[in-house]
């Protein structure tokens, strides 16, 4: 055989290989978790450098891109959720479309599979602001509902507030201020206890647009003051003070009281560098400051007011706040009888409302061109109402989608509550069975218990009357042992010691006589001695039959039960016992249960088996006693399954001397039961022995 070379033997190159694949193993894993490491950094970097104002969009949409592709590809669940989070509201801020909504809708998809509860509701936020930015009204409604039913659930109360808040926006922007109020007042509610000041300020700001709207200026004026108080609170920029400001100067404007709306807008723009800072902002209050000129009839300063502020409009192509100038102005040369640049300004507001898409700015067009262009009138009034009932019925429908929106949610929380509550029906029943159960377990068990417990008293009343039995058979032995001992006592006492006495008075007086007649006296007495000698030696078999006879108490007992239920059922009991056990050297445990075994087996012969003849054998080897107890009765088919008591209780009996039973039987060929009961238990000393006995005495 060739020899193995020497590298195969040693058992150390393997153990190198298998280190050496261990750890490039090990390498690899560390190498994939460092490169995830790097990748996670660099998204925070990409998505960190899309929010700088001065970077250009297209770099930021490049920057997003990136951190999108390694977003998709990272492992760690909760790092992708976040990651799509951030990316969903950075393309929403970029007003990338497309990308937005390819990101919003995985990050929603995702965050629902891993049950991100926190950034679902994020996402759902993202694309609720997506849809108003489009005015896409009852779809934005619809998300933010979600998202703040997301929030409300993980009890995110300022999140939830913020979402009341935007709600309310929508609900007012469509005409159902009354809607919109309740719910703000709910998010002032949530926020309150937080001391978010300045979103307590946005939802002030929004119950006095309401009450505004609803013709409550003192109301509006109330609630912009506490607007104002919140947001100096917040330390908001003095551009969001001077808003609320401006607003309350549109309310005294609105009240016709246009001194103080002048004095307020007046106080605006003496706040420096408001032109710089808010150039769209500066433009407004120019515009609203020259209408409240223009309603007081102050027109010094017009129209140069209104031309500054469509200057400014224009350089930064403010095309809402244009539109809103050109009405103005409109108005203000209407008030001097310039129909023509009255129209021209007119025109440019309608072209600039269409342009906005600003349906409502379109509808105060239509209301004041006839005034400037009467040949038309007809055409622009006919215009104002289909415009108008267009928007009344447009209003309608969406405030009809938020109702079935709201009425499909709260129906659909309504269902889960029901479900919930049947849930809790249930989970009640079934913990009323699992008790029930228990209880009726708790019931059988202490029930069999008490059974076992009165089948053991049973059995030590039983095994306390076989005692009495076996005392009752040992005290007769006892007494005929007596009554012998006596009969042997007067035998000897009255016939032996009498003859024997006679005898040698006789022999004494005839010691000195030599004559025939004491000859033949002589012989009478020798006579006489040798009948005492027969009797004596008589006596003595007896005695010595008696001592070498077994009397056995346990086989007693059996004989007198076999003879009882013999004498009962008319039945034939044949009993054979070996002679070469000690039968009464047997522990009390087995002849208390082998007597209750053969009983019961005798019994249910005469019961069931309608026999005529049994037999019963007890023999016994060094190690084993066996009983087998045969009927020639009418059999039976022995079945596996549910035992009668006497069965129960043999098994039982027969468990408790650490031997086993069996039962044959057939129909018609009778019934055999046999038990095997060890010889050799734990205390082998005290165990019975088998000494064969000698029954033909020699005789003395």
């Amino acid at each position: 055989m060739p020899k193995l070379p020497i590298i195969l033997k040693s058992p150390f190159p393997i153990f190198l290989v298998l280190v050496l694949f261990f750890w490039a193993c090990q390498q690899t894993k560390t190498s994939k978790a460092t490169l995830e490491t790097t990748a996670t950094d660099s998204i925070q970097i990409w998505l960190d450098q899309s929010q700088v104002s001065e970077t250009p969009k297209e770099i930021k949409s490049d920057l997003l891109a990136k951190a999108q592709k390694s977003a998709f590809a990272i492992s760690n669940d909760s790092l992708k959720s976040s990651y799509l989070t951030k990316l969903s509201i950075r393309y929403l801020s970029l007003r990338d479309s497309i990308n937005f909504r390819n990101v919003n809708r995985e990050a929603i998809r995702f965050n629902k599979s891993i049950g991100d509860s926190a950034n679902l509701g994020e996402v759902y936020w993202d694309l609720g602001a997506f849809y108003k930015r489009h005015n896409i009204q009852d779809s934005a409604y619809f998300q933010y509902r979600e998202a703040q039913q997301v929030f409300e659930a993980i009890n995110d109360q300022f999140r939830s507030g913020q979402l009341l808040r935007s709600i309310a926006n929508l609900q007012s922007d469509i005409g159902d201020n009354i809607t919109a109020e309740a719910t703000v007042i709910r998010a002032i509610e949530k926020l309150k206890p937080l001391n978010e000041y300045r979103a307590l300020a946005s939802c002030y700001d929004l119950l006095a647009d309401n009450a505004k709207l609803l013709n409550e200026p003192e109301r509006a004026l109330s609630h912009y003051k506490e607007s104002l108080a919140y947001k100096q609170k917040a330390n908001e920029s003095s551009l969001r003070l001077l808003s609320t400001k401006h607003n309350m100067a549109l309310v005294y404007q609105k009240q016709g009281q246009h001194q103080s709306a002048i004095a307020t807008f007046l106080e605006v723009l003496a706040y420096p560098n408001l032109r710089q800072e808010g150039p769209s902002f500066y433009g407004r209050v120019l515009n609203n400051l020259g209408y409240s000129y223009l309603k007081s009839g102050q027109y010094d300063s017009l129209p140069n007011l209104f031309m500054t502020a469509r200057k400014i409009q224009d350089s930064i192509n403010d095309v809402s706040g244009k539109s809103s100038g050109a009405l103005k102005l409109a108005e203000y040369y209407l008030t001097q009888k310039d129909s023509l640049n009255a129209l021209s300004n007119l025109q440019m507001a309608h072209n600039l409302a269409l342009e906005a898409g600003d349906k409502k700015q379109l509808l105060n067009v239509l209301r004041m061109l006839p005034t400037a262009d009467p040949k038309n009138a007809t055409n622009y009034t006919q215009q104002y109402v289909t415009l108008n009932d267009s928007l009344l019925l447009q209003e309608r429908q969406i405030r009809n989608k938020f109702a079935r929106i709201r009425f499909e949610t709260d129906e659909f929380i309504a269902e889960n509550e029901v479900l919930a509550r049947e849930k809790q029906l249930w989970t009640g029943i079934a913990a009323s069975l699992i008790l029930l159960g228990l209880a009726g377990y708790i019931i059988i068990s202490q029930r069999i218990k008490n059974r076992n417990l009165k089948f053991r008293q049973e059995q030590q009343a039983s095994n306390q009357e076989i005692f009495n039995l076996m005392l009752a058979q040992g005290e007769k032995v006892e007494e005929g042992k007596k009554m012998e001992q006596k009969r042997v006592s007067e035998e000897l006492h009255d016939g032996v010691l009498g003859k024997m006495l006679g005898a040698r008075m006789m022999l004494l007086g005839l010691n000195k006589k030599t004559d025939p007649e004491a000859v033949a006296e002589r012989a009478k007495a020798i006579s006489i001695l040798q009948d005492v000698e027969g009797e004596v030696r008589s006596i003595s078999h007896e005695l010595s039959h008696a001592a070498y006879q077994k009397i056995h108490n346990f086989i007693l007992s059996i004989k007198d039960l076999t003879k009882t239920i013999q004498s009962a059922s008319k039945i034939n009991i044949d009993f054979k016992f070996t002679d070469e056990l000690d039968w009464d050297a047997l522990s009390g445990e087995i002849k208390i249960n082998l007597y209750r075994m053969v009983q019961e087996s005798i019994q249910n012969s005469v019961k069931h088996a309608d026999c005529q003849n049994i037999s019963m054998h007890f023999y016994a080897d060094e190690a084993m006693l066996t009983v087998d107890i045969a009927d020639d009765g009418k059999g039976f088919v022995p079945k596996r399954g549910k035992k009668g008591i006497g069965m129960r209780n043999m098994s039982s009996r027969i468990k408790k001397v650490n031997g086993t039973w069996d039962i044959k039987s057939e129909v018609g060929k009778g019934t055999t039961v046999t038990f095997v009961i060890p010889l050799v238990s734990n205390d082998s000393e005290n165990a019975p022995s088998i000494s064969p006995i000698e029954h033909n005495l020699q005789e003395t």
